[in-house]
């Protein structure tokens, strides 16, 4: 026995994920009630970019963190996010001393050097 599904109980959701090379954003329509994992599998967007493994990439709904369990609603946009090439925290440190370094920043406070003071 094949289950119906009423235009009624379909919600119109949108999957997007990207590389620096190609970006896809994937407009499609779902069954009320299915979950931010079923829509990815149902968009066909792995087909597209094989190295999506859900079990790595972190997900979202309009850029804020969400569970491959939780429930798409309307309108949704589901994300893919790619992992982490760099610690966010050690990219920034990193870039602080190079502008010590460069005379950039102050030296002591490692906010911009205060032109009026003579790079003091």
């Amino acid at each position: 026995m094949t289950e119906q599904v009423h235009a009624n109980d379909l919600i119109h959701i949108e999957v997007v994920y990207g590389t620096p090379q190609r970006q896809e954003l994937l407009s499609l329509t779902v069954k009320e009630n299915s979950t931010v994992e079923q829509a990815i599998q149902e968009s066909g967007i792995m087909a597209t970019f094989p190295e999506i493994d859900l079990s790595v990439n972190n997900v979202g709904i309009w850029n804020r963190s969400a569970k491959l369990t939780d429930i798409v609603n309307d309108l949704d946009r589901i994300e893919i996010y790619r992992p982490l090439i760099a610690d966010p925290k050690e990219v920034r440190k990193r870039r602080a001393e190079k502008a010590k370094e460069e005379g950039r920043a102050d030296k002591v406070t490692g906010g911009r050097v205060n032109p009026l003071r003579g790079g003091k």
